[in-house]
């Protein structure tokens, strides 16, 4: 094994590690989670999110009701003992299609925030280390997806994905979700190739994309976690604003945007068609953005005021 190989992340990363007198140096993973144990935020979130997570697996368990069953003989019921969210129109099960929908918003903003992620860090850290015209391209490129207007496209696009599978939301969420965290890997990795450690990988004859697999996206990986986490519930946004309108999750499919668009309406008149997707909705995305918050604030003190 070579002298590089031997060479610990930590002491590379671009924050330099706590240190107490007299004592070896705090590692900044442990610095991170020692920030993480003393911030609220970050509790309240987590376990939100895990709650939401759990009942989305398993609410199913104590209902009585599938989302495709039918009560015909409470249609249009307000909440009681037989149907908790009260029923639709028809006699669906408010509660089952909740649910439903919410695994169906879970699984493609827990999919779409770390695949936007993983192609910002790839993008920004090719861009930032071959320099030259491979950067001016790339940025290029960024910044002609920047000014496109994404829900414009989205719009246009939809005929061709309705009728194919709601995966392909994902990738056309996560294609249109990189690019502001790609400059900033790219303004990162431009300040690291000229580290001394990055010197000496290719100085040794390391190929390029194993300095930037090894070496660059190692050391921005904590913005690349904070900006899947972040991800998340801008995704599940994303989602629902485009099934609402029509453009994104298609019937018989279920999310929370096609039980905010079915519901809207009546709003007013039967309400619990409207408030507990709407609320489900806002306690998600709400515990996604708390733990990407304080992850942010944890990895980079100076990001904000503290706010605990």
């Amino acid at each position: 094994m070579s002298m590089l190989e031997e060479m610990p992340i930590a002491d590379t990363s671009a924050g330099e590690p706590a240190t107490v007198t007299g004592r070896k140096p705090v590692s900044r993973f442990r610095l991170v989670v020692s920030r993480l144990r003393g911030t609220p935020r970050f509790w309240v979130g987590l376990v939100g999110l895990v709650a939401v997570i759990l009942w989305a697996a398993f609410g199913l368990i104590p209902n009585a009701w599938n989302a495709t069953d039918l009560d015909v003989y409470n249609m249009g019921s307000s909440p009681t003992g037989l149907h908790w969210f009260g029923t639709s129109d028809i006699g669906e099960d408010i509660y089952a299609q909740t649910i439903v929908g919410l695994r169906k918003s879970l699984v493609i903003g827990l999919l779409v925030g770390p695949l936007a992620a993983i192609i910002a860090g790839v993008v920004g850290a090719v861009a930032g280390y071959l320099g030259g015209w491979w950067d001016r391209i790339i940025i290029w490129f960024i910044d002609l997806l920047l000014v496109l207007p994404s829900l414009f496209l989205f719009i246009l696009l939809s005929p061709i994905f309705k009728s194919l599978s709601w995966v392909a939301l994902i990738f056309l969420l996560a294609g249109f979700g990189w690019m502001i965290m790609a400059r900033v890997i790219r303004a990162q990795t431009m300040s690291l190739r000229d580290r001394d450690f990055i010197k000496a990988a290719r100085f040794m004859g390391v190929d390029t994309w194993t300095i930037i697999r090894r070496h660059v996206l190692p050391n921005v990986s904590s913005l690349l976690i904070i900006d899947a986490t972040l991800g998340v519930g801008g995704a599940i946004l994303s989602e629902t604003t485009l099934s609402f309108f029509g453009f994104g999750i298609q019937a018989p499919d279920v999310s929370l945007g096609t039980l905010l668009a079915a519901g809207q309406g009546a709003a007013a008149t039967r309400p619990w068609l409207f408030i507990f997707p709407a609320a489900i909705l806002v306690f998600t995305v709400l515990s996604a953005s708390l733990v990407g918050d304080a992850l942010r604030d944890a990895v980079d003190p100076t990001s904000g005021v503290n706010r605990d």
